[in-house]
């Protein structure tokens, strides 16, 4: 038996904080069932081009909700309500989770302490832009902007660049990944569940670990240095004859190493022999470095850093990526069973037995309300009470 194929996740999720933990947890082999507003549902399965004939089910989405069940259920209606509470009891649902407003908590009946009171062996999990405390919404590059992300992302002297990926988003639900691992242990020694409460906001500030030191302990000015590093050099981007290069040099012997490959004698310098001395020149040595790599093509100079272990890469497309040896045995694969449509899926960060037992396949990513028949149904509700529930806007 998987290790979580008995665990059943329930979370009232939109956007990517929520969406992409419970994909974790489904690539993991949990029953992962989400829910939706019948009216508004997530806002994301609005987002890029919608498939051929299809509502809510555009391309943004499909990226991380395979794997997934989908509900529609309105909890403003208190029969809905009274469906989220048989849902959990007969369900036997392990984790509530939400990224609602705090606001939202008791008006929807999802408050922690109402759930728990129903199954107190639950683990809830709320995951909110600034805290339980805090009402003020929050997206992905706000949470950059505020959290110092984009003042160390960009050019010197440009402007600040939001990062490529939404850091906060997918880091936050990292972190929530681990505490629901903590909880499920905690629960396991002592049979109790908990509440998990995580700001986003924390989240993306834990990460600024060398910044926040180095500023308020020694008074340093950590900000954006485009493509360089403040403590190292070289480390930069670098032409070549057909594209660009990385190439990150860590210490003194690295660096030694390198200036022993013939195209970069030259640059064997007293001033160059220390990291101290490359950081006070950092400017001419990356202008000497380009002078240099630019008359090579990507793959010898790729090859002579490789032959004596020198950190280089090239930097790849995103075709390149999905191409990549380390990539390729790794993605993952969802096929519609209406359509035919396979979509192929970012590998998860480390295999798991789920997914090896099912040769990297997941289920397609849900349609808007798809299981309420199957699930409702499930709970006892005849197919009469199912279409009123639907006329009255409760699912």
């Amino acid at each position: 038996m998987e290790l979580f194929s008995d665990l059943t996740v329930l979370s009232l999720e939109q956007a990517t904080v929520l969406p992409y933990l419970t994909y974790r947890l489904a690539q993991d082999g949990a029953r992962v069932i989400r829910l939706e507003h019948p009216v508004y549902g997530d806002p994301n399965r609005m987002v890029g081009e919608p498939l051929p004939g299809e509502e809510r089910m555009n391309r943004y989405f499909l990226c991380i909700n395979s794997g997934k069940k989908a509900l529609t259920l309105n909890l403003g209606d208190p029969r809905g309500q009274e469906l989220l509470k048989k849902l959990i009891l007969e369900l036997d649902v392990d984790i509530f989770a939400t990224n609602q407003l705090p606001r939202s908590y008791d008006k929807l009946g999802i408050a922690p302490d109402t759930l728990r009171a129903i199954k107190p062996d639950l683990i809830w999990l709320g995951v909110t832009g600034f805290g339980p405390d805090v009402d003020e919404a929050a997206y992905d590059p706000i949470l950059q902007a505020r959290g110092g992300l984009m003042e160390l992302t960009g050019e010197q002297d440009g402007e600040p660049q939001v990062v490529g990926i939404p850091l906060p988003d997918m880091g936050t639900s990292e972190h929530a990944y681990c505490l629901l691992m903590k909880a499920l242990y905690r629960r396991e020694r002592t049979g109790e569940g908990s509440t998990v409460e995580l700001s986003m906001f924390a989240s993306t500030v834990s990460w600024l670990t060398v910044p926040i030191t180095l500023t308020d302990t020694f008074g340093e000015e950590i900000t954006r240095r485009g493509n360089t590093h403040q403590f190292f050099a070289p480390v930069s981007v670098f032409p070549t004859k057909d594209s660009y290069v990385y190439i990150a040099v860590g210490n003194d012997r690295q660096f030694k190493a390198m200036v022993e490959i013939p195209e970069f004698q030259s640059l064997d310098r007293p001033e160059y022999a220390k990291n101290l001395g490359r950081i006070k020149a950092v400017d001419q040595l990356n202008q000497a470095i380009a002078e240099i790599t630019r008359q090579m093509d990507t793959a010898e100079l790729i090859a002579k850093f490789n032959a004596i272990r020198l950190p280089i890469s090239k930097i790849q497309t995103i075709p390149e990526v999905i191409a990549d040896p380390l990539v390729k045995p790794n993605l993952l694969k969802a096929t519609d069973p209406q359509s035919g449509l396979t979509i192929t899926l970012a590998p998860p960060p480390h295999p798991t037995p789920f997914l090896q037992a099912n040769n990297n396949t997941l289920s397609f990513p849900p349609r808007f309300g798809e299981h309420n028949q199957e699930i409702y149904q499930g709970l006892g509700v005849s197919p009469e009470e199912l279409q009123t529930l639907k006329n009255d806007g409760v699912i």
